[in-house]
Parts: C-alpha cells; sequence; structure tokens
C-alpha cells in the first residue's frame, strides 16, 4: 500500500496547509504566507505524482490493483498539469501576439501600446518582458497626471516581472482549485500584487494622484482578466479598492514585499522524488 498511502498523506498535507491559511501581520509577512500556501501544495501535489509515474505500478510493497490505480491517477493529474498550460501558454501567446500588432506610443518617458476600445484599461500583458498596455478609454477618462500615475503603478509590475511570476501561480491555482481557501487565497496575492505595484509608483508619483486614479478607473466597466496580465484594476471593487487606497494614503508606506519565493520551504516540495532511488 506504499504509493496509496504516499499518494493519502501529501494530499492530506496540502489539503491542510490550505485550510490552515489565514492572513496576518504585515503586507510582506501576508505575501510570503500567500505564496507558500499557493505555491507547497501545488508542487508537493506535482512532485508526488512524478515521483509514482516513475516508481511505476509494480514493487515489493505494491499490490497490482493499488499499483495501477496510483499509477493511473499519478499520469491523470500530470496530464492535467500539462493539458492546462498548454491551454493557458497558447492563450497568453496569442494576446501578446496580438498586442504587439497595436500602435505604439509615449507619454512621459513610459512605452505603450495603444488599445482601441473605450473601455478604462491599462496592463502589463505577456511573460519576462511584457508589453505595456493602454486604452483609448483610459487616456480619454485621465488627465497626464493621473494618467502618469497609472503608468508609473504598472512600470511597477513590470519591474517586478509580475506578469511571468503570475502565469504560473495561475497554472498552480488552476490545479488545486478542489483544495480549501483557493479562490480567497488568490484574492489575497492579487490584491498584495497591486499594493506592491502601488508602493513601486509612489516612488516617483504623488500617492494621493493614484488613488484619485484607482477611484476613477473603479467608477467605469472593467475588462475581464487575462491570465499572462497585471492590470491596474485588477482589484478594485469592494474591501480590496478600500485595502488599497488606505495603504496609498497612509502616512506609514506598507513595506514592500520581496519577489523572492520561500525557497526553503519549497524545498520540502521534492521530497516525495527522494523516494524513487528506494522503490524496488
Amino acid at each position: 500500500m506504499m504509493h496509496l498511502g504516499l499518494m493519502v498523506v501529501v494530499v492530506a498535507i496540502a489539503w491542510g496547509i490550505r485550510q490552515c491559511w489565514c492572513p496576518a501581520g504585515t503586507y510582506a509577512q501576508r505575501w510570503q504566507q500567500a505564496q507558500l500556501a499557493m505555491l507547497l501544495p501545488g508542487l508537493l501535489l506535482l512532485m508526488t505524482a512524478l515521483a509514482i509515474a516513475c516508481m511505476g505500478y509494480a514493487g515489493q510493497m505494491v499490490t497490482y490493483w493499488e499499483g495501477m490505480l496510483t499509477y493511473g491517477v499519478a499520469w491523470g493529474f500530470l496530464g492535467t498539469a500539462l493539458g492546462w498550460l498548454v491551454v493557458l501558454a497558447v492563450k497568453s501567446w496569442r494576446s501578446a501576439h496580438c498586442i504587439r500588432s497595436q500602435p505604439q506610443q509615449t507619454t512621459g518617458g513610459y512605452s505603450y501600446r495603444l488599445l482601441a476600445t473605450d473601455l478604462p484599461y491599462s496592463a502589463q500583458i505577456g511573460f519576462w518582458q511584457p508589453d505595456l498596455v493602454v486604452s483609448q478609454g483610459l487616456i480619454e477618462l485621465l488627465d497626464d497626471a493621473h494618467l502618469q500615475a497609472v503608468l508609473a503603478h504598472e512600470a511597477g509590475h513590470g519591474y517586478y516581472r509580475d506578469t511571468f511570476w503570475f502565469f504560473w501561480l495561475g497554472w498552480l491555482r488552476r490545479l488545486t482549485a478542489w483544495l480549501p481557501h483557493s479562490q480567497p487565497l488568490w484574492q489575497e496575492l492579487v490584491l498584495l500584487r497591486e499594493i506592491r505595484a502601488d508602493r513601486w509608483a509612489t516612488q516617483a508619483v504623488d500617492s494621493l494622484t493614484l488613488a484619485e486614479s484607482l477611484v476613477q478607473v473603479a467608477q467605469a466597466p472593467l475588462m475581464p482578466p487575462h491570465p499572462a496580465a497585471a492590470a491596474f484594476s485588477c482589484s478594485v471593487v469592494g474591501d480590496r479598492m478600500a485595502e488599497r487606497i488606505d495603504a496609498l494614503l497612509t502616512e506609514a508606506q506598507p513595506e514592500i514585499p520581496s519577489d523572492r519565493p520561500p525557497c526553503l520551504w519549497l524545498l520540502v516540495a521534492v521530497l516525495p522524488l527522494l523516494l524513487v532511488p528506494f522503490h524496488h
């Protein structure tokens, strides 16, 4: 019952990590907690499935039916993971390719692609080196100072490579959507990402101007989210918008969260692979 026991234990650990997640502390601490809660369960499940696939369905401690069952589940999970990765990658590539066909303009030192739509929208779209996209509707909605603040915010997303890292986080989100608190955890990550970009932008623009831009954009219809985009309007509803504005207007600016994942904890995810050499 080795393979089945391993699978049950890992699923229980992944479930427990998500179940125990509760945002608390400073923004930097919440960022680390949310990263760990999103990354560790998904990677642990992936590494376990890979380990079982490598060990096969036969072995001295594995019955035939149990070996075939866990072997099939492991390959099914890996196939689902690969399928989601291909789907998201194709969608992201198509969007990035389409964006690069749009005319390029420059405002206040920021170069961007102009999107011909009346909806106010700005985002970084792409992977490691995304393109900044600004809609005609946003240019018409905001004056120069507020538009400059939004562009500075988007530059923060580019600085932290948010489109690249959140592409992978979004992939793990879909793989682990059946675990508890998956949607609130994703919203927490998006909110903290936006607060971090806001904080980065306030090094170049006035925080009050950026907050006013946020309110103006929030009052307009929003475009749907995209898997390879980091948009100014990602978290402009309800309590999340209020928290962003509070973070901008507070005298003591929040600490900028690190973009480095909790690497030491993530080493736990590779532990299932250490069992492969001992399988007979």
